[in-house]
């Protein structure tokens, strides 16, 4: 099964001193290694502070736009990791080793793999972006997903 791990804090890397940050960076580069060298890992990225945000909502045809996120808390979404794990529980298991559980909190959750889900297509691979530099399709390394580092 696949599970989201959505990591929050109060404070994103931005906001920590460059020293706590590079400490922080090295936790993460280890538990992705620990993770990926596994198989349970999917995908992961880290996302910009809330400040570079919009939101956007359309009601009654019009669309509306603000600045940030919506919602009022003091717990910032900063990253995520998309995992494989046999059930709910060996993957909080694996969330709990996700150096932002340290100090901020992740949410686990199922990603939904029923009929009408994944009739939409979600898993399907999409063709692979053309080399700014040639032009020519990127050529992906063999087991590498889309949207990792094939090198």
């Amino acid at each position: 099964m696949k599970f989201i791990c959505l990591i929050s804090a109060e404070t994103m890397m931005e906001h920590l001193s460059e020293a706590d940050a590079a400490a922080l960076f090295q936790d993460y580069a280890v538990f992705t290694a620990r993770i990926r060298a596994s198989g349970q890992f999917v995908s992961a990225n880290r996302l910009l502070p809330p400040e570079t945000a919009k939101t956007l909502r359309v009601r009654d045809g019009k669309l509306q736009i603000t600045d940030g996120p919506f919602a009022e808390t003091k717990e910032m979404l900063g990253g995520y990791y998309l995992i494989e794990a046999a059930d709910l529980n060996a993957a909080m298991a694996i969330a709990a080793d996700i150096p932002g559980a340290r100090f901020g909190c992740v949410e686990v959750r199922a990603v939904a793999d029923d009929a009408p889900t994944r009739a939409l297509g979600f898993d399907v691979p999409l063709p692979p972006r053309p080399d700014p530099a040639t032009g020519q399709p990127a050529t992906v390394a063999p087991g590498a997903r889309l949207g990792q580092d094939s090198r």
